[in-house]
């Protein structure tokens, strides 16, 4: 387990989501690709893409692990602040919770009301999963983790792969191994036949977890450095804060905080308490 990769996981998470969200909603094929020099500004402030990635890694370190309970209390605590932010099956469950219902089944009531619920949401959330676990427990935290407030099977599926890559690339593999045994423990048909042969599919950066999955993967598994990840994530347009967070949390895990551009670390907003609890993350990964 690497500190500078785990580091990187979630400070490339933060970045892709605060410097994708000004473009967030612009056309899918913009009319020019945006140059490093366009996001070199001050005081980045992210979305609630960050806020319910941080309540994830907040909880893993004081709970020493997964608690679902404590992680909704500090999902919700998040939500009150800036509930116009959030997507629509997250601040739906989050109103469910407070009117009294167990948010694991207020998840699946919203399941069985919308028809599905697939926003992408918990997907952008997960990477600190993958920082902490490896194997069949990465697995079972990232499903539980995700139907906590998104009970779509694809959904789920979509976080499961990238929190496996995000595992496998802060352990030291490469982005082919990754890919691979995340493609091979992947079970849902509709995930894998998408993310499993992404190269043959356009991208495209929609809310619906499967696309936004598959734009991130696509533009990781093809950019040469973070920061083409992070410019080609951003400049495809759509949910382009959500897309970027997630492949930032992928080129983060593979590339290390070294691979980030010079200067924009320092752009985002609070980056002291996100470098001081990747930094706790990365511990109890080891214990």
């Amino acid at each position: 387990m690497s500190y500078p990769a785990a580091l990187g996981t979630m400070l490339g998470l933060v970045i892709g989501d605060a410097f994708g969200a000004p473009f967030e909603g612009s056309p899918v094929i913009p009319s020019k690709p945006l140059k490093y020099s366009m996001i070199q500004r001050k005081n980045q402030y992210f979305t609630d893409d960050t806020r319910q990635a941080l309540a994830v890694a907040e909880s893993l370190v004081i709970c020493r692990g997964f608690d679902g309970y404590d992680l909704i209390k500090r999902l919700i605590e998040g939500y009150r602040i800036q509930p116009e932010v959030y997507g629509p099956t997250s601040k739906l469950l989050f109103q469910k919770v407070a009117a009294g219902i167990d948010p694991f089944t207020a998840a699946e009531m919203i399941f069985v009301e919308k028809k599905g619920g697939r926003s992408n949401g918990a997907v952008m959330r997960g990477p600190p999963v993958g920082i902490l676990y490896t194997g069949p427990i990465l697995t079972e935290t990232s499903t539980i983790c995700a139907a906590l407030t998104h009970w779509d099977p694809v959904t789920i599926a979509c976080s499961v792969w990238v929190n496996q890559m995000v595992s496998d690339l802060c352990r030291g593999m490469n982005k082919e191994y990754s890919f691979l045994h995340a493609r091979a423990l992947c079970r849902e048909p509709e995930v894998l036949g998408c993310l499993g042969s992404y190269g043959k599919f356009p991208v495209l950066p929609f809310l619906d977890a499967l696309p936004a999955t598959h734009a991130a993967l696509s533009l990781f598994m093809e950019s040469p450095s973070f920061g083409e990840t992070i410019l080609r994530a951003i400049s495809s347009g759509g949910d382009s804060d959500t897309v970027a967070a997630i492949a930032g949390a992928l080129a983060g895990a593979y590339y290390g905080v070294e691979g980030v551009p010079k200067g924009w670390v320092e752009c985002i907003h609070d980056y002291h308490k996100i470098i001081n609890l990747s930094a706790s993350l990365w511990a109890i990964s080891n214990l």
